[in-house]
């Protein structure tokens, strides 16, 4: 099993691969080095069991229309409290391509799931949302999402900002999943926007990881705040082995777990 995060600079891509070969992707960010429907592709794979849309942002679908055509999707998973005219209310023109084909697969996906579907052997993932127009910005109607790769648990937020994480720990079953996290990835690509303090007083990772590109402005900068809440995790770097408590994508690149 291996869940994997891509660098994709200023955006998010991740995919999880269950002991059959079933495949999770989270989100389709890209960036000029990694488009997902490249890498994926490169490595064999031509079906994805889930395609998971953690923000309706566009460094979160770019390489949306590339993987529909690559790839077989058998199952889509977003916040589904927004039809999809009221996503294209909250998307005004001009439409990016992108957005246009996640437009046309909120139509066209719409069969019950069940558990078998969303649970292949050695993964297991639940999700949450706040509700449109409880909440009326992408962000904070982020999806949730609690993967578990065999024995680790990660925990992907999208784009959540603190008053969306706020309404979500009201939720006593969100609470106690984030006691489980073993690893954190920042939300808003680990922007000062996403970070919610009260989130760690259920929650305590070894490990935080952050997803964006070269540090340009002071919003970036909060791995140390980050950092007080990780109690570290060993990890394997191009300079050797380190003890770290947060990693990210502009400075290690891919990063990846085998279990």
């Amino acid at each position: 099993m291996r869940f994997e995060i891509l660098n994709v600079e200023h955006g998010f891509a991740a995919y999880a691969q269950a002991m059959d070969g079933s495949v999770f992707l989270f989100d389709c960010g890209y960036s000029w080095q990694c488009r997902p429907s490249e890498y994926l592709w490169a490595r064999g794979i031509r079906t994805i069991r889930c395609l998971f849309i953690t923000n309706y942002d566009e460094d979160h679908i770019a390489d949306l229309p590339q993987v529909r055509a690559r790839f077989n999707i058998e199952i889509l998973i977003r916040n589904p409290s927004l039809t999809q005219e009221q996503l294209r209310q909250l998307k005004p023109p001009p439409i990016s391509p992108a957005m246009q084909s996640l437009l046309e697969m909120i139509d066209m996906y719409t069969w019950p799931l069940t558990n078998e579907l969303l649970n292949p052997p050695g993964l297991c993932v639940q999700t949450f949302y706040n509700s449109y127009p409880s909440f009326i910005d992408t962000n904070n109607l982020s999806l949730l999402t609690f993967l578990d790769v065999g024995n680790m648990s990660f925990v992907i937020p999208g784009d959540l900002e603190r008053p969306g994480w706020l309404a979500l720990l009201e939720n006593k079953e969100v609470r106690e999943l984030l006691g489980r996290v073993d690893v954190f990835i920042a939300s808003h690509h680990g922007r000062e926007s996403g970070y919610c303090k009260e989130v760690f007083n259920y929650c305590e990772p070894s490990l935080i990881v952050i997803s964006d590109e070269s540090i340009k402005y002071a919003t970036q900068e909060m791995a140390s705040a980050y950092a007080q809440h990780a109690t570290g995790q060993w990890i394997e770097t191009a300079s050797g082995r380190e003890w770290r408590k947060v990693v990210s994508t502009r400075k290690d690149g891919i990063i990846y777990w085998e279990l």
